[in-house]
């Protein structure tokens, strides 16, 4: 079926395209054999430039990449559907109170079925489930429930730009992953070998890397300790007389000494050995390019997560294998601070906003006299962020109370929540999953007439730490729906671009376009008129500015910042 409705965006229309049982395709009313899909679709495209809409782009989207059709506009109803059953502003509606269906069963990653390996959320204890394999029913009517649920909020705006914002999301993680992020397998080899020296054998160990465990075994006088089994490891400090709770690099610095500084290079060259070796490149990275797998919307906040090849995870130690093509540059941008900008948007803070005018916000904290220095600034912010309650973050903390009374008084209001266990949302409508069962068991214990100490304080920090997950997930959150703004906003301007510059890499605050030479500075300026864009898309006239580093490289390596 044709469904033809005022999006509100003065676009012509939406059009459905499903699945039928014998292979071919139902676009909006005509049946379209499965060979004829990327012609049909390539030719609606350019007569009516509609508003896709499917189960999932990631399983829907490959393919038409794959016959070079590439669409303007989409709507996933699978991601869709998962923002608003969960959010707030949607209580009440049929799709929010249905029972749980299909339309809730996990995603799948793909065309091919693959299981995903999501990264962590932002706490362990919130985990996405594992993957299944959903059967999506009637796209149609759950079209009408998510726009009946979108109608029916209490803020209709908001909640259909997340919408786009999120399905626009999921067409840029489809086409990055089609194609690639340029990257020098020659380049790569000779990083590792330069830090761990020649490929080993099959089943053998770096030679530096074996040699640098060596030291480190006999600085610590214990030639057989298993300096890879942090059990092992903790009891071996110990017995040396290096007295620490975690491996944790900045515990480990505080004691500083030729042994720790020997452990931290071990530690560095094995995580680059197994995180990013010659295993990893020949899995990864083929015909001068990385692909991965994106998960938009894959962790709580609204993050994007990946599978398996720790995308979102590239070491400076092998950014120099990201190189342009022949003739083709890199664009580079990040935006500097973004949540302590996002939060000063949300809550109209005026003393922030104006702090934030400094290209770094932290510099514009210690102008405007809060505190002493930019480490100090930078600390008590994270501190508001993410409800440390101990150490100089929490001796700061009353400073920045009265410095920003608005933007503090927000985040301490959100942690108040998630303590008294109720859901709190981005700006936009993501909200938070409601505290899981153990919170729940902790609190009532605390509650019966013969608890005692151990369970009171068990109670206190099941409290402490669900607000501290709620404090951050309103600023994290609505940083990832700038994000996605911003690359939505950006995707737009590079169509066009003569040469077909494109985004190749994002992660979280930051992206690459891989353009040609000649539109570089054009594209370098595009990056930032969309990050402008995506400030007023969110909060109007506001006076926070949303500061980015740009750089035009032919290396990631060479990238400011």
């Amino acid at each position: 079926m044709l469904v033809l409705l005022h999006d509100d965006v003065a676009r012509p229309g939406w059009v459905l395209l499903q699945r039928r049982a014998d292979d071919g395709v139902v676009l909006g009313e005509e049946a379209v054999p499965a060979e004829r899909l990327a012609e049909a679709v390539a030719e609606t495209e350019r007569e009516l430039r509609p508003r896709w809409v499917w189960d999932d782009t990631a399983r829907r989207y490959p393919g038409l990449l794959a016959a070079g059709v590439r669409v303007e506009r989409a709507h996933d109803l699978r991601l869709c559907h998962a923002i608003l059953r969960g959010s707030a502003r949607c209580a009440g509606s049929a799709l929010r109170e249905a029972p749980e269906g299909p339309w809730d069963a996990p995603r799948v990653v793909g065309p091919e079925e693959d299981e995903a390996e999501p990264e962590p959320t932002l706490f362990d204890d919130v985990a996405p489930p594992e993957p299944a394999q959903p059967v999506l029913p009637d796209p149609a009517g759950e079209l009408e429930r998510q726009l009946a649920a979108v109608a029916g909020s209490d803020a209709p705006g908001r909640l259909r730009l997340l919408l786009a914002a999120e399905s626009s999301g999921a067409l840029i993680a489809e086409e990055m992953t089609h194609d690639g992020l340029p990257w020098s397998a020659e380049e790569h080899d000779r990083i590792l070998t330069e830090f761990l020296g020649p490929r080993p054998t099959p089943g053998r160990r770096p030679q530096k890397l074996e040699d640098c465990g060596r030291r480190v075994r006999e600085l610590l006088g214990q030639p057989d300790l298993d300096l890879d089994s942090q059990p092992e490891l903790l009891k071996g400090l110990r017995r040396a007389g290096i007295e620490v709770a975690t491996t944790r690099k900045w515990e480990l610095l505080e004691h500083g000494g030729p042994e720790v500084e020997h452990l931290l290079e071990y530690k560095r060259l094995a995580r680059l050995w197994s995180a990013n070796g010659w295993a990893w490149l020949d899995t990864w990275v083929s015909g001068g390019r990385f692909r991965t797998r994106y998960l938009p919307g894959g962790v709580v906040t609204g993050r994007w997560s990946s599978v398996g090849s720790g995308a979102l995870q590239i070491p400076a130690a092998i950014r120099g294998a990201v190189v342009a093509d022949p003739g083709w540059r890199l664009v580079v941008a990040d935006a500097a601070q973004l949540e302590p900008r996002v939060l000063a948007a949300m809550s109209g803070d005026r003393a922030m906003a104006e702090a934030g005018r400094h290209a770094d916000l932290y510099a514009g904290v210690v102008a405007a006299g809060v505190v002493a220095d930019r480490k100090q600034a930078k600390v008590a912010m994270l501190g508001a962020l993410y409800g440390s309650t101990t150490g100089a973050s929490a001796a700061l903390m009353p400073r920045l109370e009265k410095a920003f009374p608005r933007a503090i008084g927000m985040v301490e209001a959100a942690a108040r929540a998630g303590e008294r266990g109720e859901v709190v949302s981005t700006w936009l409508g993501r909200s938070s999953p409601p505290p899981g069962q153990w919170w729940h068991d902790a609190v009532e214990a605390a509650s019966r007439e013969d608890a005692g100490p151990d369970e009171a304080r068990a109670a206190r920090s099941a409290r402490r730490d669900w607000g501290r997950f709620t404090r951050n997930f309103i600023v994290q959150g609505t940083a990832a729906e700038w994000a996605l703004c911003w690359m939505a906003a950006l995707r737009r301007r590079l169509r066009e671009i003569d040469g077909r510059p494109h985004l190749v890499f994002f992660l979280h605050d930051e992206v690459i376009v891989h353009t040609p030479e000649a539109v570089a500075d054009e594209v370098a300026q595009a990056v930032r008129d969309a990050a402008v864009e995506a400030g007023r898309l969110l909060f109007g006239a506001t006076p926070v500015e949303f500061a980015l580093s740009v750089s035009v490289v032919g290396s990631y390596a060479d990238a400011k910042g």
